[in-house]
């Protein structure tokens, strides 16, 4: 008896000595990671739970810090619980008989024509739908792009992104991804870089080109512009020595430029257009929306799944489709009149959904659905606790889990943790924005899978530095 005493005494010495030695390769780990140079003087969160919800390793993990793109998942995932992984943007063709007019109303798709997705045709197919449907005549076209007001941004973007294509404008009609590319050369050096052309043609455009170039190889351009407004001004420096180098912008007013898009192949198959309005400047029944959308629906054209859009917003960091998704949530509030911009109400649905699924929502700030302003906040513990729901409670799990990108493979992250055994194994959103590294997602690996967020505002030195500190410290935990 006294024998198995003793040997029940040195196996529990024998766990407790196991139990401190990983506690203190754990707490070395993670001092390892806060006192590099880079991070040291910087706000960290860190959050990593098995998928049961049982907590692995946490530091601030309750603290709101800046997310960037990584706010996607909950913009994403909230728009899977509420809108279905099936759900599709509609946009109709009318024809108003009495006006002899053809109206394109708009439901807020951020597909149409967009190089991420399949049918870049649908000019085409509307052509065929019209000449079917209504007589070879002189007509108007009435581009309603009413559906989310136009207000268009967040009021909480910063002046240096509006005008860029990662900041273009979320309305009832979006057109190639409410973006514009101009193309610059930069050989000269007894001038400001000349702009060759833009794709598509923008004529409407008058730009102000202060730009210069730089010999780091560097990016630095920016296009600075209002929605709805035809001057743009170009800031910043690129690359020298460049025969066409490219930036992007967005279309200042993508509805109107839709309809303008619709003269060309509607004139060759026999129609005269006369007059081309959107709805936002048709001021004579601006009150009175009845009036205006009256007549024939002919043809509905419906965009991808729910289930694919949110594929390209996770993979790619997609903001423009991201921006709609949370306009559609709010949208899905039917109190929310038409030329009312839906993004508050996107916001506090969102916000009530996660209480009633029983996560503390008091670290979530939104300010919009793509992370880029910098008032965004979020704690590292509810974008794990998100996940943990996700994979575990959802009907949408596997919809959830397959639109984020597998690491050092595809999309944002397919350089990161490229160079670890974790390789494969991590399915991940980034998130980037001055002096912002973040990552959350998954590791999977058979039958174990983790959900963690690693959030780190306010770095110094390099952005590299810091992701091959978050890429050793993953390795050390998953």
């Amino acid at each position: 008896m006294r024998f198995r005493y003793y040997l029940l005494v040195l196996g529990l010495l024998f766990i407790n000595f196991c139990s401190l030695s990983a506690q203190q390769a754990t707490r070395s780990g993670l001092d390892v990671f806060l006192n590099q140079k880079a991070i040291k003087h910087a706000s960290v969160g860190i959050c990593i739970k098995d998928i049961d919800g049982r907590e692995i390793l946490a530091y601030n993990s309750e603290k709101s810090l800046t997310p960037a793109s990584t706010l996607k998942l909950v913009t994403t995932a909230s728009a899977l619980e509420m809108l279905g992984a099936d759900f599709s943007f509609n946009t109709k063709l009318i024809w108003d008989e009495a006006n002899k007019r053809l109206i394109v109303s708009g439901e807020g798709d951020p597909t149409l024509g967009s190089e991420y997705m399949a049918n870049k045709d649908f000019i085409k197919e509307w052509t065929n739908a019209i000449c079917n449907n209504v007589d070879k005549q002189k007509i108007d076209i009435l581009i309603d792009d009413s559906y989310y007001g136009y207000a268009g941004l967040s009021r909480k973007w910063i002046r240096e992104d509006i005008g860029n294509y990662f900041a273009s404008g979320s309305y009832g009609i979006s057109v190639y991804d409410n973006t514009y590319r101009i193309l610059i050369n930069t050989e000269r050096n007894d001038t400001c870089p000349i702009i060759i052309r833009t794709e598509p043609v923008m004529p409407f455009i008058n730009f102000e080109n202060e730009l210069s170039t730089n010999q780091q190889n560097q990016d630095n351009g920016y296009i600075l512009g209002e929605p709805f407004s035809n001057v743009r001004k170009l800031v910043g420096s690129i690359p020298a020595n460049k025969k066409s180098f490219t930036i992007k912008g967005s279309i200042p007013d993508p509805g109107l430029y839709l309809g303008e898009c619709l003269i060309s192949p509607l004139s060759e198959s026999g129609y005269s257009v006369d007059l081309v309005q959107t709805t936002r400047n048709h001021t004579d029944e601006i009150r009175n929306l009845n009036s205006i959308i009256n007549g024939k629906v002919f043809y509905t054209y419906k965009s991808p799944a729910l289930k694919d859009i949110i594929k390209v917003v996770n993979v790619r960091s997609n903001n423009h489709y991201a921006e709609h998704i949370i306009r559609a949530i709010g949208k899905n509030n039917k109190t929310v009149e038409n030329y009312t911009d839906p993004l508050d109400s996107g916001i506090t649905s969102i916000n009530n959904l996660w209480k009633e699924k029983g996560l503390d929502t008091d670290a979530l700030f939104m300010y919009d659905g793509c992370g880029l302003a910098p008032s965004d906040a979020v704690s590292p513990q509810f974008l794990c606790d998100m996940l943990v729901y996700m994979q575990t409670k959802s009907r949408n799990a596997d919809a959830f889990f397959k639109s984020l990108p597998k690491a050092g493979n595809e999309g944002t992250v397919r350089n990161f943790m490229k160079n670890t055994t974790l390789k494969g194994s991590v399915y991940v959103k980034s998130g980037s924005i001055e002096k912002v590294r973040c990552y959350a997602g998954y590791y999977v690996e058979g039958d174990r899978k983790l959900a963690f967020s690693i959030m780190v505002n306010n770095y110094n030195g390099p952005y590299s530095t810091v992701v091959k500190a978050i890429e050793k410290l993953l390795s050390a935990y998953l």
